[in-house]
């Protein structure tokens, strides 16, 4: 049965789009986000906006594969004050003064005694960066280095109201079934407090690309997932180990939402079905993109990539981490993430789930020489003129669908675009000139 092009273009607005997900970011900007405690928590329920993800709790102390879930971590306030009492540095006015993760501390401290506990950008010295703790206790405050250096000598009461206790690391889930059972995964990081691009941008155009395609007939099933950097994905693929084989493809989601080109990060195989799809989609989004080959550093593609698990996923983003200035720091912020590129990696990522819902492979029904297309209504009545695309794509598809060649394959050897070779084998199909078989590439 011919399965048609889903679109999901149809009264797409980017720009519309992108507003929206701005606010959205907006909503999620102030959250103290971390692996784990109440500010992942709630980030990760406010996408309920979008589709009704379900909340898994992992208790602390969960063994997950190489790694332990650790302490659940919760802060309710935080600041340094000089002599006079004064807060200095304080926790409510931007949540990346403190060091992520930072131990309940209460004390006073000369100026040199706090010096080795304080972080700052001297290259940039208007902004805060952003630094963790995860796995070692320890404690910090993160400021303008131009603040740091105007720290005179003297007394400072030093206060984290943090604890760390037994709790939960929470990731959310969203599937959306198809007719088959083989799976897409989308993964978006979600443990960045105030960070606009590097965190809340992947997490906004997932949680929209997922309710875009709920209630929709697919032959695929989509899998999305939001958690925490790297021990997220490690207990994700601990408790999912019998759903991974079904994973054809995926992508890892992030910094979506800068003004830079987009940047494709290959999966691990370097040929996969996913690197194909998204490098076609990509030749055709304009000047300036970049493709380039599987390194074991980045985001939560190198836990599905990892040997052991060696999943087809990889990483989709703008400006890839660590190559813009504003970085890890306070400068990712609202003005940073413009809607109009959350509304093209919207646009984009649409884009790759129609080519990877209607890339199939085909067979040819009357391969001994050229089919009499005109008897079928396929072919021009008069004959002589120079071939038109349409025509072009209807003989380029009887030719190379020979049973291997997938519909995206075709579309790159005849140099012709996917939806005209899409269009082109939905007509041959009708005519009864095209099967289907089961063997497209994995």
């Amino acid at each position: 049965m011919t399965l048609p092009l889903v679109n999901l273009h149809e009264d797409f607005d980017a720009e519309v789009e992108g507003r929206q997900l701005h606010n959205f970011v907006a909503r999620l900007y102030p959250f103290c986000r971390s692996i784990t405690g109440d500010g992942l928590r709630d980030s990760l329920a406010a996408l309920k906006q979008f589709v009704p993800v379900a909340l898994h709790e992992v208790p602390s102390g969960t063994q997950v594969l190489d790694w332990v879930v650790p302490p659940e971590w919760n802060i309710r306030d935080a600041w340094i004050a000089d002599a006079a009492g004064k807060r200095i540095v304080d926790f409510r006015q931007h949540n990346l003064h403190v060091v992520n993760y930072s131990m309940p501390v209460r004390t006073r401290l000369t100026l040199a005694e706090l010096k080795p506990h304080l972080h700052s950008v001297p290259e940039h010295p208007d902004w805060i960066p952003y630094r963790t703790s995860y796995f070692r206790e320890c404690w910090g405050f993160c400021l303008s280095h131009r603040q740091r250096q105007s720290l005179a000598d003297g007394e400072y009461e030093v206060c984290i109201d943090s604890t760390l206790e037994p709790g939960h690391l929470t990731f959310a889930e969203f599937r959306i079934e198809g007719e088959s059972k083989d799976e897409f995964l989308f993964s978006a990081h979600s443990c960045h407090p105030s960070l606009a691009n590097d965190n809340l941008s992947g997490m906004a155009v997932a949680a929209r690309l997922a309710q875009l395609l709920h209630g929709r007939q697919l032959r695929h099933t989509y899998r999305f997932l939001w958690a925490p950097g790297t021990i997220g994905a490690i207990t994700w693929l601990a408790r999912n180990r019998n759903a991974l084989s079904n994973i054809r493809g995926g992508l890892v989601l992030s910094c979506l939402g800068d003004l830079g080109a987009f940047h494709y990060k290959r999966s691990r195989r370097e040929n996969a079905r996913v690197d194909s799809v998204v490098e076609h989609i990509l030749t055709g989004s304009g000047p300036g993109h970049s493709v380039e080959v599987f390194e074991p550093m980045g985001y939560d593609e190198r836990q599905f990539c990892s040997p052991g698990f060696d999943l087809p996923v990889g990483r989709l983003s703008r400006t890839p981490n660590g190559r813009y200035a504003e970085y890890h720091t306070s400068a990712d912020n609202l003005e940073f993430v413009r809607p109009a590129s959350l509304g093209g990696s919207l646009d984009l990522l649409l884009r790759i789930v129609e080519t990877w819902e209607a890339n199939r492979t085909l067979r040819n029904l009357a391969p001994h020489g050229e089919p009499q297309l005109g008897k079928r209504g396929l072919y021009r009545s008069t004959g002589g003129l120079a071939s038109d695309t349409d025509e072009a794509a209807l003989l380029w598809v009887l030719n190379l669908a020979d049973g291997t060649r997938s519909l995206l394959d075709i579309a790159k050897r005849s140099h012709l675009s996917f939806a005209a070779v899409s269009a082109a084998t939905a007509r041959l199909e009708r005519a009864g000139l095209l099967a289907e078989t089961n063997s497209i590439q994995r």
